[in-house]
């Protein structure tokens, strides 16, 4: 056994322990925990995203506050009265019981995007379903997810919890986090990441739940409120330099409402690249080898984004717009960018506007979010039938609707299923009601009906279903 595949020994040995003594909590203890857990984490909500801020270079802090806010109280507020102990639910017509049953050690795979709030969040969803948890996080973001999972950890000891429910790993390897993910102990992987860990993730033989890519659409139906269209959107690419993955990557809108979004973007502070700049941005934003985006734009600025492309924009601008006549690698900007660049699509009519969308879906982002301005129900209808997207966001920021809890009631989530189409498990926000097994007691019904085979002639193939259904309402 070598030093990674002996690290992982113990963290896996600690948290199975911690397992089988958080499985002996009642609802009440649990409660508890997370209780302290969350105020803990909200009161350090501004000195958690002043250390990401500061460690990763990416994003703004005063936004990495608001998501720490989303990560503590926001998600507090969604499971705290959840039942994740015990009978959960007992329906009398039916006479099953459901018993939830935590799942055991999680391996929490951390992103370098929203490393603090990341780490709260599954935190918070781990410890109220009683599965210990193991943080991993990104070696970009190592100190500040250490430090978010250590004051957690405090908190939760206060309150009562296990020993080793809470661990986290300060180094990490290809090697300790293949052992990790593939020892029998572990009972879940929640990765949250790039796309090769993701789907390390998958291909590891434990059950995981992670991410997909994002490439949101966002459709400008000639019913939006434009200007409203446009603000929402700027706050949403804008917040924390686009590090969401939910966010906007691409506006498409018909030719007769063309000019006024573009003056609308204009007034409101967005620059339209020429088609010599769009090619500058497009080399530095996208990584022509691997056809990803490149790290070095991720959550950076306007201005920062401006230097390395090596063109100039007026002072203020908020987001850098490019006009593209396609979709695909051809079209650099057209993929997933996390950052203050957008995409924008002038298309002769809605059909066209539609197939656009479609197209940017399926580029890189299926089973993730779409996004639609619009006050006209059939388009909002159609457009949502069309796309392929866990999330449908209307009228709404696109990075904070997907999260919830903010404009809707969606489970406010930092990990964000796209179902089949993107290579997972659900296309529900995770929270804490995907991190238990439900037991069901099934009771013999005082009505049940025993077949009689040979009144109902089952064995008589020449008998149709419709014939033997017959019989069998007539007898029962």
């Amino acid at each position: 056994m070598n030093k990674d595949e002996m690290k992982a020994n113990d963290l896996l040995e600690r948290a199975s322990i911690a397992a089988g003594v958080f499985n002996l909590f009642d609802q009440e203890q649990v409660n508890r925990i997370i209780k302290n857990v969350y105020e803990a984490g909200f009161n350090n909500r501004v000195k958690l995203a002043k250390m990401a801020a500061e460690e990763t270079q990416l994003g703004v802090w005063q936004h990495k506050v608001m998501k720490n806010v989303l990560a503590t109280q926001m998600v507090y507020e969604n499971i705290k009265n959840e039942k994740t102990v015990g009978v959960i639910s007992y329906d009398k017509i039916t006479g099953i019981t459901e018993i939830a049953q935590p799942l055991g050690p999680i391996f929490a795979v951390i992103p370098v995007t929203n490393p603090t709030s990341t780490v709260l969040y599954k935190i918070l969803i781990c410890l109220k379903t009683r599965n210990p948890v193991i943080i991993s996080p990104h070696r970009r973001a190592r100190k500040c997810c250490i430090e978010a999972a250590n004051i957690c950890y405090e908190a939760a000891l206060k309150a009562g919890a296990p020993e080793d429910c809470i661990q986290w790993v300060s180094k990490t390897s290809r090697d300790f986090t293949h052992a990790c993910m593939t020892d029998p102990r572990l009972a879940l992987i929640l990765a949250t990441g790039g796309t090769g860990l993701v789907k390390a993730a998958y291909s590891s033989g434990t059950p995981a739940m992670g991410v997909g890519p994002g490439n949101v659409p966002v459709f400008f139906d000639e019913s939006a409120d434009i200007p409203f269209a446009v603000e929402n959107v700027i706050d949403s690419k804008t917040f924390d330099n686009g590090t969401v993955c939910a966010c906007e990557q691409a506006v498409v809108v018909e030719q007769k409402i063309a000019e006024q979004v573009i003056d609308e973007f204009k007034k409101q502070k967005c620059y339209f690249l020429n088609p010599e700049e769009i090619e500058k941005v497009g080399k530095i934003a996208i990584d022509i080898h691997s056809g990803l985006m490149s790290p070095m734009i991720v959550g950076q600025s306007v201005e920062v984004i401006a230097q390395l492309a090596n063109i100039k924009v007026p002072d203020g601008t908020k987001i850098l717009m490019a006009k593209l006549d396609g979709v695909g690698k051809n079209y650099p900007l057209s993929l997933e960018v996390l950052a203050p660049i957008l995409a924008f699509y002038i298309e002769d009519n809605y059909d066209n506007a539609i197939k656009t969308c479609i197209d940017l879906n399926y580029l890189g982002g299926v089973g993730h979010t779409a996004s639609i301005y619009a006050n006209n129900e059939k388009r909002i209808s159609e457009f949502a039938d069309l796309m392929n997207a866990g999330r449908v966001v209307v009228n709404t920021p696109s990075a904070q609707g997907a999260v919830g809890g903010l404009f809707n009631t969606l489970h406010t989530s930092f990990t964000l299923g796209c179902g089949a189409g993107g290579k997972n498990i659900t296309t529900e926000n995770i929270s804490a009601v995907n991190l238990i097994n439900i037991k069901r007691i099934c009771r013999r019904r005082k009505n049940e009906r025993w077949f009689d085979f040979d009144q109902i002639k089952y064995f008589n193939e020449d008998l149709s279903a419709e014939e033997i259904n017959k019989e069998y309402n007539k007898n029962y």
